[in-house]
């Protein structure tokens, strides 16, 4: 499990999925929601508890709109697991969890793959089983902290 930490204002939600390159090979659950799009298509489809949307679906979105995202938890899982066995555990959140602050970091979900989390509009942390996908991000952004590390400053 690999983490990292990233000042919001560096990088968009967009820009990490592009990086992570294989977004589309999931289906994403998107919980503690909090945006403001302007495109009304865009706020039906957020404007619920929770968004569960494949990964094609989920980049098609975010290149219709680059819009500001307060609080979001963007859990990736395997197109094998159903969305009737997500919804068996608790909503992954945001706001208020102090286990990203904590070490060993954990994703929140136990079926997920990869969580990638915005943090009260400053900050976006990506939590991953597969390291490959942190690196990508430090090695892509400047600002990109190693989670695990920035717990032990």
């Amino acid at each position: 499990m690999k983490g990292c930490i990233i000042k919001n204002d560096e990088i968009s939600i967009k820009d990490i999925c592009n990086i992570i390159g294989d977004v589309d090979n999931y289906n994403w659950l998107i919980t503690n929601i909090e945006c403001y799009p302007s495109d009304e298509e865009i706020v039906k489809i957020l404007d619920n508890e929770y968004c569960w949307i494949e990964g094609r679906s989920l980049l098609d979105l975010l290149a219709k709109e680059e819009f500001q995202w307060i609080w979001g938890v963007f859990s990736a899982f395997p197109k094998e697991i159903r969305l009737e066995e997500v919804l068996k555990y608790d909503y992954p959140y945001a706001d208020g969890y102090k286990g990203f602050w904590e070490n060993p970091i954990a994703l929140q979900h136990p079926l997920a793959v990869s969580e990638i989390v915005v943090w009260d509009g400053s900050l976006i942390l990506v939590i991953s089983k597969k390291s490959e996908v942190v690196n990508a991000l430090i090695e892509n952004n400047t600002f990109a902290q190693d989670l695990e590390k920035y717990n032990m400053e």
